[in-house]
């Protein structure tokens, strides 16, 4: 096999504020034959997720900034087309971090065989992947539910959100979700989801919530920040639990976001917010992966998935997650 060429997409400049198709460019590489221990991975499926917008920031955090210039990274999936290594052949499925292109050559290390005949190949982005263990683990380790008690989740239609909807529901839960369009509202409705709020269609949040929670609320599991966050620390019981995965709603500011001004109620109320990052809990996932995956058999676990075509459309894809342009999960088909 001769050299083959790849689209990837790089970083041009720092984006300020929401990110925009001029902040990136698609270039095209050459890659060799796999040397000995390497092998040649054609990407499928491609992840874009909210965390990415942080990494495009020059700051110290959990993960290193992108690099300007250089192909963008995150979760994706694809075939080994060519092996010079032992541990994988042609026709392999694997799950890696080198997303943003088309293919890549890897020593293997960082890469994680999937069986696809488990599931729909782009789901190991989604459902199977790195959203669906950040809502097993953010609420059953950070939040423990118990029956009967009432979970608010914001960006409630989102990859995590819904999952973190579903694994409540079979918890026991009453479930109170937070999305921004009809066709969401819907959807949560579908998956069992006992109060649905388009917060788009409410003046004033914490009402709202209040009387969707007429007994409170002992999780929320936080995706937003902002005024949801407010509501939630209004309306929140003695003991609740605030699983922080992510702020999407300040991702994108050019200045400091007021915090709630309700931060009191934290003491009185006892409250525990706990930040976390799913690969705290990697050493577990076996447990996530034998767990969802049986959901999933019995029919307890269904998502969603926003798939557009084209690497070269990436940027895009990633910058629609801002304006909620995805229902459940989004990943590009290469």
């Amino acid at each position: 096999m001769s050299h083959i060429t790849s689209q990837e997409i790089r970083l041009t400049q720092r984006p300020v504020g929401l990110p925009k198709p001029d902040d990136f460019e698609v270039a095209t590489v050459s890659l060799p034959e796999p040397g000995s221990g390497e092998i040649l991975v054609r990407n499928r499926f491609i992840s874009v997720d909210p965390y990415m917008r942080g990494r495009m920031v020059d700051r110290k955090s959990y993960t290193p900034p992108f690099q300007l210039g250089e192909a963008l990274t995150g979760g994706c999936v694809g075939e080994v087309i060519q092996s010079n290594h032992e541990g994988f052949t042609e026709g392999d499925h694997v799950l890696g971090m080198l997303g943003w292109r088309e293919a890549y050559l890897s020593d293997g290390k960082g890469l994680q065989k999937i069986d696809p005949s488990l599931a729909p190949l782009q789901s190991f982005l989604g459902t199977m992947g790195m959203p669906g263990m950040t809502a097993y683990f953010g609420l059953l380790e950070i939040g423990k539910p118990q029956a009967g008690e009432t979970v608010f989740v914001s960006a409630a239609a989102g990859a995590v959100g819904s999952i973190v909807c579903q694994i409540a529901k079979i918890k026991g839960c009453r479930v109170v979700g937070s999305a921004g369009t009809a066709a969401k509202i819907a959807w949560l409705e579908e998956i069992g989801v006992d109060v649905a709020i388009n917060y788009k269609d409410v003046d004033n949040l914490t009402h709202v919530l209040g009387q969707a929670c007429p007994d409170g609320l002992d999780i929320y599991f936080e995706n937003v920040g902002g005024e949801h966050l407010q509501a939630a620390l209004a309306i929140a019981n003695n003991q609740a639990r605030i699983p922080f995965c992510g702020m999407i709603a300040q991702y994108n500011a050019t200045e400091p976001v007021p915090g709630p001004n309700n931060l009191g109620n934290i003491i009185g109320k006892r409250l525990l917010l706990q930040g976390f990052i799913v690969s705290d809990f990697m050493a577990d996932s076996n447990r996530f992966y034998q767990e969802m995956g049986q959901w999933i058999q019995e029919g307890k676990i269904t998502w969603q998935e926003t798939i557009v075509d084209g690497v070269e459309n990436t940027p895009q894809a990633f910058i629609g997650l801002f304006s909620g342009e995805n229902l459940g999960k989004m990943v590009v088909k290469v």
